[in-house]
């Protein structure tokens, strides 16, 4: 295998035309260079240099490695200019994965955000709603936008960040006696019908919410269950029963409800970020982190 540090020494005997013009350019001794020299001739198999009166002139293969050492170079000090600028958070690709209603209300300012500072990095945003931190954990992706229930989860080479408690707000229908209140004891809502997203199955959403149930004393009635958090509001409106959703996927109203904040508990969903280890210290990652942040505290 030919050695590319021989070969700029043969570029620069080419170039000076002489064994011992080189040594003087490159700090080094003629024998040195020389050696240099027979070492590559050995890998390449072929003499690259001849006798040229009292200097040296390159062989055809000599010419050849010559000219690809001057390429070589250009393309090592375009890698050591573009690593830079990814150490530097400049450029690069980050692949953010996240569920779906932190597309309503968090990943597009965040985006927004991020972009206006970092135009040169590159975004590949996937919604996903299941196996999303096992897409972080096989490098599929770098960051993962993820609830967290009562235990943090974990996996190899993956690190998880808290980002914001996300608190649940109660959506009333229009007319309800209770959108005269601005805020709500969560016990009040006991004798309702409700319309949940999960309605209190697995997962970590329904997890925080059957804690604040618990601690309010009451089982919901729940009368309707549907995935989707704008059409559940429709539901709402139709006078199904009263709604329990996170303040980041309230961006988007029914024109039919009015939201309430609740307290005594105040329900809670953990929002987390999972990253993949490899790229967590570069200052791209930090940045988009700290766009998902600003966006989920304001």
């Amino acid at each position: 295998m030919l050695d590319v540090r021989r070969m700029q020494v043969l570029r620069a005997v080419v170039s000076g035309g002489s064994i011992s013009s080189a040594a003087a350019n490159l700090g080094y001794t003629p024998s040195a260079i020389s050696q240099q020299i027979a070492t590559l001739e050995r890998e390449a198999g072929t003499p690259l240099l001849e006798k040229a009166g009292r200097g040296v002139r390159p062989t055809p293969a000599g010419r050849l490695l010559a000219e690809r050492a001057t390429e070589l170079a250009g393309l090592l000090a375009d890698a050591e200019a573009e690593l830079a600028d990814l150490r530097a958070g400049r450029t690069g690709l980050l692949r953010l994965r996240y569920f779906n209603t932190a597309g309503v209300g968090l990943i597009p300012p965040a985006v927004a955000k991020f972009r206006a500072e970092h135009p040169e990095v590159r975004l590949e945003l996937k919604m996903i709603d299941e196996g999303i931190l096992g897409e972080v954990a096989t490098g599929e992706a770098d960051l993962a936008v993820i609830v967290v229930g009562r235990e943090v989860p974990r996996a190899r080479g993956v690190r998880v960040e808290h980002l914001v408690d996300d608190p649940y707000q109660v959506v009333l229908p229009q007319g309800h006696p209770l959108c005269e209140q601005q805020e709500l004891d969560l016990v009040q809502l006991a004798a309702e019908s409700w319309v949940l997203g999960e309605a209190l199955g697995g997962g970590p959403c329904a997890e925080s919410q059957r804690e604040a149930f618990d601690a309010a004393g009451f089982t919901p009635r729940v009368a309707l269950e549907t995935g989707g958090d704008y059409s559940a509001q429709g539901f709402v409106a139709a006078g199904l029963g009263v709604g329990l959703q996170p303040r980041l996927a309230l961006g988007v109203l029914h024109p039919g409800v009015v939201v309430r904040p609740l307290r005594h508990p105040e329900p809670v969903r953990r929002l987390h970020v999972a990253i993949r280890e490899t790229v967590a210290a570069q200052p791209a990652t930090r940045a988009l982190l700290a766009a998902l942040a600003g966006v989920a505290r304001a």
